[in-house]
């Protein structure tokens, strides 16, 4: 027999009768039976770590994390545990077109926002972390890391290209208040923010605050695609005492880029990924700044060019 943890897959569920599933890898979402040697181990380690209040934690057995749900059904509790990678991937290696991980990569001495977008499962926290990790190993410095539950192996130190170091502290919004974390983290001078998802009023209006102060701050959110994203997170601000106006002014000037994700494949998932990027000179005129300002987000002429542009690969802003 095998053991949980020498067997790849996604996410394994587990019923209330503690019957254990997992994709079956051949069917887009089917799944089998799964019995491994150690799945009472597991089962306790899962069980045993529930902190009695939040549903979403994470555990970590036998070196590698866990993202676990845990859900009250009819008949008793079940749970779904994401299987995290055991390291954290390199950026070209996730599937992304080489002229889009070089465009990304080229935005590490920059500050603004990048949001990923996506349903659940498209690989959103996985793509922010490795776009963290190269970002600290080419400019180094203080990265704070803001997630609930903590997925990503991020925590330690770098050796950056430039000769200096980077460091990485990953921590968990204290009571669940993102907002008080995000106004701590910015206390603690970080070049690099990573929020792990946007999902409360707070969060977002702090997010926007942050991404127009200097600092570069990764996130991710769930939508359907480009537009949804911007006006989720311009909502969501809105919902505190920012009005939706300034929150799409703020979103204007402190985007770097925001990008829809979805995995695709059966066997072998691989992301499809649009995105739309303002041009990080701000002392520049810029026609996708300007539209997201006025609410009005008419911007699929503009992801079109920018996406044909990149894969003929040209600049998107030709005068940078």
């Amino acid at each position: 027999m095998v053991k949980v943890n020498e067997v790849k897959f996604s996410d394994i569920y587990i019923t209330p009768q503690k019957k254990a599933y997992i994709p079956d890898g051949k069917t887009q979402n089917g799944l089998m039976i799964f019995e491994p040697e150690d799945f009472d181990a597991f089962y306790a380690l899962v069980e045993q770590t529930w902190d009695g209040k939040n549903p979403s934690y994470s555990v970590k057995y036998e070196n590698i994390y866990y993202r676990v749900e845990r859900t009250e059904a009819m008949d008793g509790i079940q749970y779904c545990a994401r299987k995290m990678p055991e390291h954290v991937p390199p950026l070209a290696s996730l599937g992304f077109s080489t002229e889009l991980t070089r465009y990304l990569l080229s935005l590490s001495n920059m500050s603004g926002l990048i949001l990923f977008s996506g349903p659940t499962g498209a690989g959103k926290t996985t793509s922010i972390s490795s776009l963290l990790k190269e970002y600290l190993s080419i400019e180094g410095g203080f990265a704070y890391t803001i997630e609930d539950p903590t997925e990503m192996p991020l925590d330690g130190e770098y050796h950056s290209m430039e000769g200096g170091l980077g460091l990485c502290k990953q921590t968990q919004p204290p009571h669940g208040l993102w907002g008080e974390a995000l106004k701590s983290a910015l206390r603690s001078k970080p070049r690099f923010i990573m929020v792990g998802e946007i999902r409360t009023p707070d969060t977002a209006s702090e997010v926007l605050r942050a991404a127009t102060s200097g600092h570069l701050v990764l996130s991710t959110i769930h939508a359907n695609n480009i537009t949804d994203a911007i006006n989720s997170m311009v909502k969501y601000a809105a919902s505190t005492s920012m009005s939706e106006e300034l929150a799409y002014d703020l979103f204007s000037r402190g985007m770097l880029g925001v990008l829809h994700q979805t995995l695709v494949g059966v066997k072998s998932k691989r992301p499809s990924v649009s995105y739309l990027f303002a041009n990080p000179d701000t002392t520049k005129g810029d026609q996708v700044r300007g539209i997201i300002k006025t609410g009005k987000l008419n911007l699929a002429t503009s992801i079109e060019t920018q996406m044909t542009r990149l894969s003929r690969g040209m600049t998107i802003f030709p005068d940078l």
